[in-house]
């Protein structure tokens, strides 16, 4: 055998072995980080607001009737109340429950956003649209599902407002949740949001009003009812 070729094939098959080890330590990193991720945040997320992102309703009305301070209690990773948590999924079951209890809808967490801005920020989920899109050919079930999830939240952005949110409370970007729904080309929620008096004239930190960033993004149809509202 000639070994003087058989070298450098040696060598390039060691290379590759030792490059996928390498990669295989990389990947095990990798996942022992986002294990350990997802335990620290079980840890820092209070029971309650867990059950209320999760929409479990009892989990969350038996910690309630435990203590009825946690109606308003925060969690360690965002300081999200449970009534911000369920807003996140949009779980109109449990924002109804914590209201009907006097949840507070002003609080905010550490972003400076309260549960309107989460309302308002919504969208749908990769699931949903999964959905709408294998359900569309079928009899538009697909259409009628897209119309109930949009229907849900509009439901949900008005219990928030009649509980008395404050419409142009600002997050830390200066934003308020009509710069959001501008953002968001959301012509459903805009209307909801001015007839509860949001201002379209605010500034966010980077100088926007909602009237300019529908002015910017060419939504035109946005653009006059911000216009007729200031």
């Amino acid at each position: 055998m000639n070994w003087a070729l058989r070298e450098p094939y040696s060598s390039q098959a060691g290379a590759k072995t030792e490059d996928r080890n390498e990669r295989s330590m990389l990947l095990n990193l990798l996942e022992c980080c986002e294990q350990r991720r997802e335990e620290q945040m079980k840890l820092e997320r209070k029971p309650v607001c867990q059950a209320a992102y999760q929409n479990d309703l009892g989990q969350v009305w038996r910690w309630v009737r435990e203590d009825r301070a946690y109606i308003n209690v925060r969690d360690g990773l965002n300081g999200d109340t449970p009534l911000i948590c369920a807003c996140r999924r949009g779980h109109l079951r449990i924002v109804s429950f914590l209201l009907k209890r006097n949840a507070d809808v002003n609080l905010k967490n550490r972003k400076e956003r309260n549960c309107l801005h989460y309302a308002v920020k919504k969208k749908f989920t990769f699931f949903d649209y999964l959905l709408i899109i294998l359900l569309m050919p079928v009899l538009l079930i697909g259409y009628f599902l897209m119309v109930s999830k949009t229907k849900q939240n509009e439901a949900l952005v008005r219990m928030l407002l009649n509980a008395g949110v404050d419409v142009n409370a600002k997050d830390c970007d200066g934003c308020t949740a009509l710069h959001y729904a501008c953002q968001m080309k959301n012509q459903t929620l805009i209307p909801l949001l001015l007839e509860a008096r949001a201002d379209p004239m605010i500034k966010n930190k980077r100088g926007e009003s909602s009237l300019d960033i529908a002015r910017r993004l060419k939504f035109s149809q946005i653009e006059l009812m911000l216009r007729k509202a200031s």
